[in-house]
């Protein structure tokens, strides 16, 4: 019970960060910087960041066994391509409406862990039945120009998060949580840096106003990064990315607030159904991830160490 209090927590915590992100992401677009300079630098500098944490503060976190470090690359390589999907996204489109269609990735992490033969529970299925008709009025609610390949693009990114979450969780049975997060990032890194470089405009910040959104985006990451991993360690890939749902309410929030974009009625209705998906939680106990069998699952080849 102690294990899943602090990974609800957790991932409580990282539903919070991750939904400030859209909004400094967004300020810094607005500000001048292309989206792909923002990916980044907010994930270049959230590595470092977390690089000399670790190396000052707890060296052992840097040890890792050589299966677990290639899922972390995986995982993290997936997740760059998605960062840059995302981004490029949030480019031609509102961050609200951004992050209400990035929001399906429950879905998608149902689908993968399905396929990794760990199907979700009933109550667990109605949580997704009701984010589907949440998510639908929070996007088709409101007075916005919505732009198709925006859409489809955060879509895809949406997929690719989830995707990366699952393999992680294998690794995250035996390894620390910030180990996971290093290697993770470190993989976005050498997608998303190159990628920059490659497709540009190469351009940096060029004054505070523009600085101090990358900042913000870098320690959300950072701590977003941080937190997810420790729910998904305690409680699973699913109940943390359904918990991760109230990103969605942070962003709505802070969008209105922040950057002055307006909600429409219907989209309200689908914020109060969203809130219902977060209270069930409480209903639908977590338990800890249980330890990987040999065989099956399309993720199967990840396995911990000692399991032949």
């Amino acid at each position: 019970m102690k294990r899943a209090r602090r990974g609800l927590n957790a991932a409580v915590l990282s539903a919070f960060f991750l939904g400030m992100a859209p909004i400094f992401g967004k300020q810094a677009i607005l500000g001048g910087l292309p989206p792909l300079a923002v990916v980044a630098l907010r994930t270049v500098l959230a590595t470092l960041l977390l690089f000399f944490i670790i190396l000052l503060f707890k060296k052992p976190f840097l040890q890792i066994y050589s299966l677990g470090l290639v899922g972390c690359l995986l995982a993290g390589a997936i997740n760059g391509i998605g960062s840059l999907f995302y981004y490029s996204a949030l480019g031609r489109i509102d961050a609200g409406i951004g992050q209400l269609l990035y929001s399906l990735y429950p879905l998608f992490v149902a689908v993968w862990l399905w396929l990794d033969r760990q199907p979700p529970t009933r109550l667990t299925l109605l949580r997704l039945g009701l984010a589907v008709p949440a998510v639908a009025l929070l996007t088709l609610g409101g007075s916005h120009r919505l732009d198709p390949l925006g859409m489809g693009m955060m879509l895809l990114a949406a997929a690719l998060y989830a995707l990366h979450i699952p393999v992680n969780q294998r690794v995250l049975f035996d390894v620390p949580a910030p180990t996971v997060t290093l290697y993770t990032l470190t993989a976005m890194s050498a997608v998303v840096f190159p990628a920059f470089l490659l497709l540009g405009p190469v351009e940096l910040p060029h004054s505070s106003a523009t600085w101090w959104p990358v900042a913000g985006l870098t320690l959300v990451t950072f701590f977003s990064r941080i937190t997810l991993f420790l729910g998904v360690k305690h409680i699973g890939g699913m109940q943390t990315a359904l918990l991760g749902l109230g990103e969605l309410l942070v962003t709505l929030a802070l969008s209105h607030w922040w950057l002055h974009e307006s909600l429409a009625p219907m989209q309200w209705a689908g914020a109060a159904l969203l809130g219902i998906i977060l209270l069930l939680a409480g209903i639908d106990k977590p338990t800890a991830p249980t330890r990987p069998q040999p065989g099956g699952g399309w993720l199967s080849w990840l396995r911990p160490r000692g399991l032949v």
